[in-house]
């Protein structure tokens, strides 16, 4: 079974940027969507942002034109690129698959956005 770990998380001022990373154990390639969600305190875990394996992106409209998502089939690895960072974007962000449906979850990695 594949496992996911997320890495690049941290503190950020408003404004600011951060690229997160995703490792896969094992190939992501017949993945049909991979995604990056994300869960703030005292809220439900949202998808974010998703990629298929033809490159094809979707965008929660909360991030939209600022959050890029992208992925390497060759290296197993799914990124996101958050630009514009702002407060409400601080939450533990996940990948996972899409399509099918997510396996069992990671540590995640931690977003902070506070001046």
């Amino acid at each position: 079974q594949v496992q996911l770990v997320e890495s690049g998380g941290g503190l950020v001022q408003p404004g600011g940027s951060l690229r997160l990373s995703c490792a896969a154990s094992g190939s992501i390639a017949s993945i049909y969507v991979m995604g990056w969600y994300r869960q703030a305190p005292g809220k439900q875990r949202e998808l974010v942002a998703g990629i298929t394996n033809g490159g094809t992106t979707n965008y929660a409209d909360s991030v939209k034109g600022r959050f890029t998502i992208s992925r390497d089939n060759g290296k197993n690895t799914v990124y996101l690129q958050m630009n514009s960072l702002k407060p409400e974007d601080t939450a533990v962000y996940y990948c996972n698959f899409v399509v099918p449906t997510p396996r069992s979850w990671g540590q995640g990695t931690q977003v902070t956005v506070s001046s």
